[in-house]
């Protein structure tokens, strides 16, 4: 499978920000297969990269203890050619940005910014470090789902501020949902889930694995704790399921994938 192609504000990476990166490298491991390389200290403050058959999928961060109450996450990041701009165009558009851009030594930029239903999401400006190398493959990153309280807003910000050429695939009171391009060349989706998240949960972002079967992996997660939040289940765009790994994080599978309408 060639590299993945990365356009400017498409998906480009994702991080797993976890209270025990020892628990979580030998869970993924174990499920995903995958291996790690850990960054130098001083400079990555011990960053861990994933690999898969040999390509990058992912990272994972010691939490901080000064973080507070703030749970177990993975987070995904956009691309970006100019990370000053773009935090600017996200504070102008009613998001707020959590972490001002930072350079990355070598590698490039990051910031952490809020869109205007307060979902986290990472920017992401290219250095040596071009984004995952591998997606769509299994143990590796599929798709990418903002659900969001305040769709329009939301639809709106990631139009103006990501310059998305979206796409409606849905637009009924039980299913909206609007892609980042269209047909087999979308690249992430916005759900409105204003009927069915809990008052206390935000919007947020949710990363999808791709999975050879889904009702085995399900399996083979539980017996390393993970839990189960919503089983495997067939849906117009593969087969589904929802977990957290053994520390809290969300994560999904889809098996057969095929979410792009």
């Amino acid at each position: 499978m060639p590299t993945p192609e990365i356009t400017p504000g498409a998906p480009c990476w994702i991080d797993l920000m976890t209270s025990d990166t020892q628990k979580a490298k030998n869970f993924y491991n174990a499920l995903f297969g995958w291996s790690y390389e850990t960054g130098d200290e001083e400079k990555y403050g011990g960053y861990i990269t994933a690999w898969k058959n040999g390509k990058m999928v992912a990272g994972i961060m010691q939490k901080q203890d000064d973080m507070g109450p703030m749970p177990d996450v993975w987070s995904t990041y956009l691309r970006t050619d100019d990370i000053k701009a773009t935090a600017e165009a996200a504070a102008a558009n009613g998001g707020q940005v959590f972490l001002e851009p930072m350079e990355v030594p070598e590698q490039g930029s990051m910031a952490m910014v809020a869109d205007p239903s307060g979902a986290a999401i990472g920017l992401w400006q290219f250095g040596e470090h071009k984004g995952y190398q591998l997606a769509a493959e299994s143990g590796a990153p599929a798709w990418h789902e903002l659900h969001s309280k305040d769709y329009e807003n939301a639809v709106a910000f990631y139009q103006k501020v990501f310059g998305w050429d979206t796409s409606v695939v849905g637009d009924t009171p039980e299913f909206r949902y609007t892609t980042l391009g269209a047909g087999d060349d979308a690249k992430a989706g916005i759900m409105d889930a204003s009927g069915f998240l809990p008052e206390q949960v935000p919007s947020y972002w949710t990363v999808y694995f791709a999975v050879d079967n889904a009702d085995a992996t399900v399996e083979q997660a539980l017996a390393l704790g993970a839990t189960v939040i919503q089983p495997a289940e067939d849906t117009p765009f593969g087969r589904l399921a929802t977990l957290t790994d053994p520390t809290g994080a969300v994560f999904r599978l889809v098996q057969d994938v095929n979410l792009k309408g």
